[in-house]
């Protein structure tokens, strides 16, 4: 499996709900397995240049990621973001599959 993550600072905060709901839109390319996108909550007090938004997707393979990437709501995603955004971060890696969720806490 393949996990596409990428980070977002945007040119403006008020263009931060238009990013947001622009990138919700590539949950619904196929081969897409899992996708998240969220806003920075900013909660790390060591860091000052942090990203705005991360864009988060688990894709089947490097064939399935380039798909993804070639589909229309993807490439409608870019034409709508790219003027809004400031930095983008794009990393690709490789993973054996989902992580299971963590067991329940005990007391």
């Amino acid at each position: 499996m393949i996990r596409h993550l990428v980070f977002f600072t945007a040119r403006d905060p008020a263009d931060l709900p238009t990013m947001r709901a622009t990138f919700a839109t590539l949950a619904a390319i196929p081969g897409v397995r899992a996708f998240e996108v969220g806003v920075n909550t900013r909660s790390d007090e060591r860091t000052d240049d942090e990203p705005d938004l991360v864009v988060h997707a688990v894709l089947d393979d490097e064939d399935a990621l380039a798909a993804y990437k070639a589909h229309p709501i993807y490439q409608r995603s870019i034409e709508v973001v790219r003027p809004l955004r400031e930095l983008r971060i794009a990393v690709d890696y490789e993973v054996d599959g989902l992580a299971p969720p963590p067991p329940p806490a005990t007391s």
